[in-house]
């Protein structure tokens, strides 16, 4: 392990140094330690403590040289002091003095010309599998020979002063773009490691390889097609994107440069709540052995996970490596895309099925990254609920979205990637009245567009929200394809469909300094009265 000025500060004081450990000395390790229980597949069972999700205001960028003109500052991206960092990195590092630690060396971005090296230190061992699955492991020939770009020290145990040190309250997690560090306290929760190098490859991707980063799953079908699709939770992103036909090339954050797509991860972070292996056979099988589950809970009497019980968090997970999924591309790299998909659960009923966007419209609803809540899906709601995260990832991108959503704009014109909007959501009525869009008549409408069969048909404009739909779809209901026909009562649709576009536009507003013309002119047209 090839020397570094902070790391080797924490070696210094560190009572037990443990680097690059294999899987079973990991396991080994977090079971002797009590950190987690095998489960009956082999999987490492723990608990994040605290915090079962990640703390999005309590999460900073150093404001120095490097970030004051670039960042979007603001409620997402919000400043900390250059000097705090300095003097609250100094007590995150003695903090360490006589701790046994777990160190790895791991890379980000399958693509090599833009690949970088992550040196992670962990209290734990099993926050330090989390980082084994998650990041790109190295071949043992090479591991020990990394200089790391970036350090991240993650302490758990540690809690800040706010008042001290700056921070909102005892947790946090800190980017320091210039410095390439990234500090985590308070927090055991593994999500922040992720998302903390998601975020610096939203920055410096775009902003010094002119690469677009994107939080989207992707494959590659036999001719060498690449496919992306993008997609806010309880949209079918995951499901969708494993096709047995198809082989998947990443399931959550990928690169977009001059010469292809390129998975950012070496594995897979999914959701359990209620997993079955009829609902989600590919997740289902992937946790096996060496496998991570977090915050879930067993059948009594047994190591049995019941995935319905919620009573730590719903938001229970698992991290498995992506070599433990069959259908996988190798290495996790792709042409340029020919097709790339917006997916939304629509619950007012109102989007089509599946339209085809213009590059302003691929821009605008890029920006908005639109689905809905339905009732009952959380505390308090108790009708359709409009939900935008800008560029499906709101709380992991640095700069302003209109510039993902501008090089967005131009890849696909230099590539002619055509750019479709599918609903997953309701049709015939919102939710409660309509019912949801079946699963295979969205596979036949992916399947038509993979294959080309929507090249030749015709295509009508939406009245409200001007997307193109197809006025045929190979093994889909002709009926379904115009929202409006499919519902009995014509006016309550043409209400609910500007009632929607009244939230696009309203939540646009913060968005429209900063957004190209052609993006804000393809803004639903709320007004329109159809008769």
């Amino acid at each position: 392990m090839k020397s570094h000025p902070i790391t080797d500060l924490v070696f210094d004081i560190a009572s037990k140094i443990n680097k690059n450990l294999t899987l079973d000395q990991l396991l080994e390790s977090a079971v002797s330690r009590g950190e987690g229980t095998i489960t009956s597949t082999g999987a490492l069972a723990g608990d994040t403590g605290k915090f079962t999700g990640r703390s999005p205001k309590d999460k900073f960028s150093v404001y120095d040289d490097t970030t004051k003109d670039e960042v979007w500052w603001g409620n997402v991206n919000q400043k900390f002091d250059a000097v705090k960092f300095d003097d609250l990195l100094e007590r995150v590092i003695k903090h360490y003095k006589g701790k046994e630690i777990f160190v790895r060396d791991a890379y980000a971005c399958a693509d090599s010309m833009y690949r970088i090296s992550v040196r992670v230190v962990n209290e734990t061992a099993y926050q330090n599998l989390f980082v084994h699955h998650m990041f790109i492991r190295p071949d043992t020939t090479e591991i020990d020979e990394i200089d790391p770009d970036w350090v991240i020290l993650a302490a758990p145990s540690f809690l800040a002063i706010p008042e001290r040190d700056g921070t909102r309250q005892e947790n946090f997690s800190i980017i320091n773009f210039t410095k390439k560090i990234y500090l985590i306290g308070g927090s055991g929760y593994t999500g922040e490691i992720k998302k903390g190098i998601f975020t610096v490859l939203n920055f410096s991707l775009p902003v010094e390889h002119n690469v677009l980063s994107m939080h989207c799953s992707a494959n590659i079908g036999k001719d060498g097609d690449s496919a992306v699709f993008f997609g806010l939770s309880g949209t079918g992103k995951t499901t969708l994107s494993a096709d047995p036909n198809r082989k998947l090339i990443g399931d959550d954050e990928h690169g977009w440069s001059d010469h292809g797509i390129f998975n950012f991860e070496g594995g897979c972070y999914a959701k359990t709540i209620n997993l079955t292996e009829e609902n989600e056979p590919t997740i289902w099988k992937a946790i096996t052995r060496g496998a991570l589950v977090e915050n879930v809970r067993f059948f009594p009497g047994s190591n049995v996970v019941n995935y319905d019980d919620v009573s730590v968090t719903q938001n229970t997970r698992c991290a498995y490596p992506i070599s433990n999924i069959d259908n996988i591309a190798i290495p996790s790299v792709g042409p340029q895309p020919k097709n790339i998909f917006f997916l939304t659960a629509d619950a007012f009923g109102v989007l089509p099925p599946i339209s085809i966007l213009t590059p302003g419209q691929a821009g605008y609803h890029f920006i908005s990254g639109y689905t809905a809540k339905v009732a009952g899906t959380e505390e308090g709601v108790n009708e359709p609920q409009a939900t935008f995260s800008a560029c499906f990832g709101a709380a992991f991108i640095p700069l302003h979205p209109g510039r993902y959503a501008d090089m967005l704009a131009k890849k696909m014109t230099a590539n002619n990637v055509k750019v479709w909007l599918i609903n997953t959501g309701w049709s015939g009525g919102e939710y409660g009245t309509g019912s949801r869009i079946k699963l295979n008549y969205t596979r036949a409408m992916l399947d038509a567009v993979l294959e080309g069969k929507l090249d030749d048909v015709t295509f009508e404009n939406h009245p409200v929200f001007g997307v193109a739909m197809p006025t045929e779809v190979p093994g889909v209901p002709t009926k379904l394809l115009n929202p409006r026909n499919t519902w009995v009562d014509k006016t309550a649709y043409d209400q609910k469909a500007n009632h929607l576009a009244g939230l696009f536009n309203k939540n646009f507003e913060e968005f429209a300094d900063g957004v190209r013309q052609d993006i804000l002119d393809a803004a639903p047209k709320a007004s329109v009265s159809i008769s």
